[in-house]
């Protein structure tokens, strides 16, 4: 099953923009169809290989970082060829 999943990382800290640019490489490294924007990363593939990838990443930086929030928007479907239709 394919998905479609959207990331916003938002460290609670002033110096936030080392951490984001290092979740983002990881992403980056991850082989699979990626989105980057300046709000937030979309990632797009199979529901097991997508999960199994940003589940461990997300885990690492909730260890490493005092406080820090992720949004995270998931649809089924790999919507990476979407295009407006209005």
């Amino acid at each position: 099953m394919k998905i479609s999943v959207e990331l916003t990382l938002a460290p609670l800290k002033d110096n936030y923009v080392p951490t984001i640019k290092s979740f983002i490489k990881k992403i980056r490294k991850l082989g699979v169809i990626i989105n980057e924007t300046p709000l937030s990363t979309q990632i797009y593939g199979e529901y097991d290989e997508v999960m199994n990838m940003i589940i461990p990443m997300i885990r690492k930086t909730f260890e490493d970082e005092d406080a820090v929030m992720l949004h995270i928007k998931m649809i089924k479907g790999d919507r990476s060829q979407y295009e407006p239709d209005f």
